[in-house]
């Protein structure tokens, strides 16, 4: 395993929403994007990914008019930076609604194309909004038995307490496969993390059934979310004033 970089000091994850018609100009961002986000000023990792509806998280979830840059700044000063990016105009150029979450690393373990691109932070105390990431390669003998375990999970998600938001994100169709949660606070993903018996059941069949040829989970302190929530598909409806920014 890579040795963890340092502790990023801000994390930032834009989604946009696009129409229909404007599908065929997200292709080209989608192509070349990459490489000139990597070159903004400040960025030490980052990822544009296509998302899911946050159902099934699997090849059939595909959500065509929602994208997402996940990026990893040197400083929040950098950050700023995005808006007047190349990456950041392109964007603001077709969405027809956009939010952004401003996040601080807790706790992440495993890697991402190589690297542990969020550290390896002690963790903190937090009482809002938290937000998991898991992201994996899977292996492409063991893809149709995790798709055929998803369901159970993806059905329990929907209804557990706390959850605010999800959707799956990826950065290809196939194989490449990870979600997004939000959650009220730590307590309500934990409690579903661990005490929730199909997600419990998935734990426990990962590290025997193989399914990953990499894979990273870690979770963010929701330090900000600043624009369209329903771009989220943002399910609270009491928590106007628990995320600064809102």
């Amino acid at each position: 395993m890579s040795r963890p970089g340092p502790v990023p000091e801000l994390v930032t994850l834009h989604v946009w929403r696009v129409g229909r018609a404007d599908l065929p100009r997200v292709l080209p961002r989608m192509a070349f994007g990459p490489r000139r986000l990597r070159a903004t000023e400040g960025v030490r990792f980052a990822k544009l990914l296509g998302t899911g509806t946050g159902t099934g998280f699997g090849p059939g979830d595909v959500e065509p008019t929602r994208w997402a840059a996940l990026t990893v700044w040197a400083s929040a000063e950098a950050a700023t930076r995005f808006d007047d990016s190349p990456v950041g105009r392109s964007w603001a150029r077709i969405a027809r609604a956009a939010v952004r979450l401003d996040l601080r690393p807790v706790t992440s373990r495993g890697e991402w194309s190589g690297r542990q691109p969020f550290g390896d932070p002690s963790g903190g105390r937090v009482t809002g909004p938290v937000l998991a990431l898991t992201r994996a390669r899977l292996r492409p003998r063991r893809a149709a038995t995790f798709w055929r375990a998803v369901p159970p999970v993806a059905a329990a998600l929907r209804h557990a307490p706390g959850l605010l938001a999800r959707f799956g994100v990826g950065e290809a169709p196939l194989g490449w496969q990870g979600t997004v949660s939000v959650w009220r606070d730590p307590a309500s993903l934990v409690e579903f993390a661990y005490r929730h018996p199909q997600h419990r059941a998935a734990i426990t069949r990962t590290p025997t059934e193989g399914w990953y040829a990499e894979e990273l989970f870690a979770r963010f302190e929701v330090r900000a979310v600043v624009g369209d929530r329903a771009v989220l598909d943002w399910t609270g409806d009491d928590d106007t004033e628990t995320v600064e920014g809102a």
